[in-house]
């Protein structure tokens, strides 16, 4: 697939376009390139801690004339899903205020009693009563989500647990796995995307830095795939995939200097 069908470019943060408070080399250039192009980019995060404005918010202090509607999360994701699946459903949420702010957003009520669903996010302010009451609802046979798989968040000071890790908890107390996970690297997410952007997938390209999610997304999900070096993987990681990404690059910039040559 040549760069010039691409119409919507979803971007991984930490690692790929920023590295902890710093633009990483050609970010800047890569967003003016895009734009003057006629083309998107969508930033697009698992952690579902916090929400798109939290994400803008930290972009605008890098200086990067962003809003809102240029940042997807996890939690968005799932509460388009849940939309979809159920209209506007009471839910229980395992997760922060900025995830139930995200849910209430998109016309949901968040109660603790008789929800349709239970919400399972990196919940950062996690206490032994939310754990308690979401399991006795899931052990009841209430449906399950969890807005992404990871294991791990990153932090400055090592990996910190973040859903996957409560997922494993959850179901070593009922039983039971989440009916659905939405998150990279499901396509699940993707289906949100289409959904929010009402661009086709033969049009979306995913720019990221780790092979088992973000490249491991755009395999699942069809797209075109574009590995940057920048962040987390390593070209001798690229040995141990069975699928390479069609594009492995330096960084974000050398990706705008492949699109103004086109032009």
């Amino acid at each position: 697939m040549s760069l010039e069908r691409i119409a919507l470019f979803l971007l991984d943060m930490d690692g790929t376009f920023y590295l902890g408070d710093s633009l990483l080399p050609g970010a800047m250039d890569f967003v003016e390139t895009v734009r003057s192009q006629g083309k998107r980019f969508l930033f697009l995060t698992n952690n579902s801690s916090k929400d798109s404005k939290q994400y803008a918010d930290k972009l605008r202090r890098l200086e990067v004339d962003v809003d809102a509607s240029d940042v997807f999360t996890s939690g968005e994701a799932t509460a388009i899903f849940i939309k979809r699946r159920y209209g506007s459903a009471r839910i229980f949420v395992i997760g922060t205020q900025s995830l139930v702010r995200t849910f209430e957003g998109y016309g949901h009520i968040v109660a603790k009693t008789d929800p349709q669903v239970v919400v399972l996010g990196y919940d950062t302010e996690v206490n032994y009563e939310k754990l308690a009451l979401g399991c006795l609802f899931i052990r009841k046979g209430v449906d399950y989500i969890a807005t992404h798989p990871d294991i791990n968040c990153p932090s400055a000071d090592g990996p910190l647990p973040d859903a996957g890790s409560f997922i494993s908890l959850i179901e070593r107390s009922t039983g039971r796995k989440p009916d659905f996970i939405v998150g990279k690297p499901n396509p699940l997410m993707l289906k949100m995307i289409v959904e929010k952007t009402g661009v086709e997938p033969e049009r979306i390209a995913m720019v990221g830095d780790r092979l088992y999610t973000d490249m491991e997304f755009a395999k699942r999900s069809g797209i075109f795939s574009i590995l940057v070096l920048s962040g987390e993987s390593t070209l001798e990681d690229l040995k141990k995939v069975e699928v390479e990404p069609d594009l492995v690059l330096q960084n974000i910039g050398e990706l705008a200097l492949m699109l103004k040559r086109q032009v």
